[in-house]
């Protein structure tokens, strides 16, 4: 990897950690629990690319780790989600 696409790299996290902060802080307190459980499919296409990044396709090992960290993370933030939806939702059934 040559320094110029490990900068362009590094201008893309920081430019989307920013613009996802942005957009975070915007959103209504009302809205969070709805946008959280539509966040479950994006949590899901980061569960696929983890799996891939700790398949046996010439990755190295560091690739691997951190692909297993992230499918750690990514399976406890669908999980969550979808906790918080179901318990949401219990909130709206009539009893």
């Amino acid at each position: 990897m040559t320094l110029e696409s490990l900068i362009i790299l590094i201008y893309v996290l920081v430019l989307a950690s920013y613009l996802g902060f942005e957009l975070i802080t915007k959103v209504p307190p009302t809205l969070h629990t709805p946008l959280m459980s539509g966040s479950n499919a994006i949590s899901g296409i980061t569960i696929v690319g983890a799996l891939i990044a700790t398949s046996e396709l010439g990755f190295s090992t560091l690739s691997k780790y951190l692909g297993m960290l992230a499918l750690i993370l990514a399976t406890i933030n669908v999980v969550g989600g979808y906790a918080v939806t179901d318990r949401m939702l219990k909130m709206f059934k009539k009893k």
